[in-house]
């Protein structure tokens, strides 16, 4: 990405109140080299390959998986959240078998990896010489060279003229009508990319920043190369998933912000890489 400046936050209306996407600031970014995709389950096999990884999931036995995406007996099924029953802790769920111990990836190397923790994206961008975008380069990046706008593509409907990126169609989180083809991932390089010729920077799957995350940021940020708080118990999240849905989280939005512990991983989260 070339050096530049942007209007960083919600500019839209549509922003959730405890997710911190105000107030509008300008911010000013030194040049940066982004993927042009999500890492996929080929590039992470790499990783793996060369140095034995084991992913946060492997270790802890267990991670969490979309009930519609379940593909393990019963038994492995271990949690299932009451605020959010549609989430379940699955044993034997990482990023090879991503809808539990009866699932596999084959076929699907062109597809997200996914099951990834913080820490994981970060063991990988040690590999590979890289490392995570900071929040405020990656809305950069996602916003294609567009100010102000809501999606990577402007402020046109997401299924204006045909589907622009995978998420939830139907009503969550019990049907999905498949319209834009896809229950869970995609491939990488589905539909159309933006303006800087980056594919799926909303939904898809949600990606990795390297910020602390807190709803108060944006009030006390530099505004030269913001990197987050000093500390915090979360990491922030962008982009959203294929989970996303008006109805219920209206987050494949430039701006929006989510956020996980750095050791959770998820079925429908994933990340990208920087240039150091």
């Amino acid at each position: 990405m070339p050096a530049g400046s942007f209007v960083m936050g919600d500019s839209s209306g549509d922003r959730n109140a405890a997710d911190g996407e105000v107030p509008l600031h300008r911010v000013t970014l030194a040049a940066f080299s982004i993927d042009t995709t999500s890492v996929t389950n080929d590039d992470f096999a790499r990783f793996v390959d060369a140095t034995g990884y084991r992913t946060e999931a492997e270790q802890f036995g267990f991670s969490a998986v979309f009930h519609l995406a379940l593909a393990a007996d019963e038994q492995d099924v271990v949690g299932r959240p009451p605020q959010t029953p549609w989430w379940l802790g699955v044993k034997g769920a990482d990023w090879r078998h991503p809808g539990g111990g009866r699932s596999d990836i084959d076929g699907l190397g062109d597809h997200p990896v996914v099951h990834i923790s913080w820490n994981d994206a970060q063991a990988y961008c040690d590999w590979a010489g890289r490392r995570l975008p900071t929040e405020a380069e990656w809305e950069y990046a996602a916003r294609g060279g567009l100010e102000q706008k809501k999606y990577p593509w402007g402020d046109e409907k997401i299924d204006e003229g045909g589907w622009r990126t995978n998420i939830w169609q139907g009503e969550f989180p019990r049907v999905n009508t498949l319209d834009d083809g896809w229950l869970t991932t995609a491939p990488v390089r589905s539909f159309e990319p933006n303006g800087y010729g980056l594919w799926q920077m909303v939904g898809n799957v949600w990606e990795w920043a390297s910020d602390w995350f807190s709803p108060r940021y944006y009030g006390d940020s530099p505004l030269q190369d913001p990197a987050g708080p000093a500390s915090g118990q979360s990491r922030v999240l962008r982009g959203g998933s294929y989970l996303c849905h008006s109805s219920y989280c209206n987050r494949y939005r430039n701006s929006a912000r989510s956020q996980n512990t750095p050791d959770s991983s998820m079925g429908n989260a994933g990340f990208r890489t920087v240039a150091r």
